[in-house]
């Protein structure tokens, strides 16, 4: 890797992002994103436990987890909680429905 100097060293340009209205300069085509997989994962509950307790467990164990029974579980998308919801079955299959949706601005507030 080449050190630049200095003097070679530039400004980068960025082409503006709205116009001189204050509006957006085009609309925003989503089509381009909206096949990009993405995980999404449902958490029951967590817990914390020494290494020497994990080794210990086995078929028929019972592991503690700080969420009470009948809460929301916690929807994540790629690792970003976006929701809560309920376990519900729905043609012999597990499913959740959800019961509240974390705005984008709560989730963009959470990361800070």
């Amino acid at each position: 890797m080449n050190a630049l100097s200095a003097e070679a060293a530039q400004a980068a340009e960025f082409a503006r992002l709205n116009d001189e209205s204050g509006g957006a300069a085009r609309e925003v085509n989503l089509d381009v994103i909206l096949d990009v997989p993405v995980t999404l994962s449902m958490e029951v509950g967590r817990t914390r436990i020494p290494i020497r307790n994990l080794l210990q467990l086995n078929q028929g164990s019972v592991v503690e987890l700080e969420r009470a029974a009948g809460e929301p579980l916690d929807v994540y998308v790629n690792g970003t909680l976006i929701a809560h919801g309920e376990v519900v079955v729905v043609n012999e299959k597990f499913g959740i429905r959800l019961t509240d949706v974390i705005s984008p601005a709560e989730r963009i507030r959470k990361l800070k």
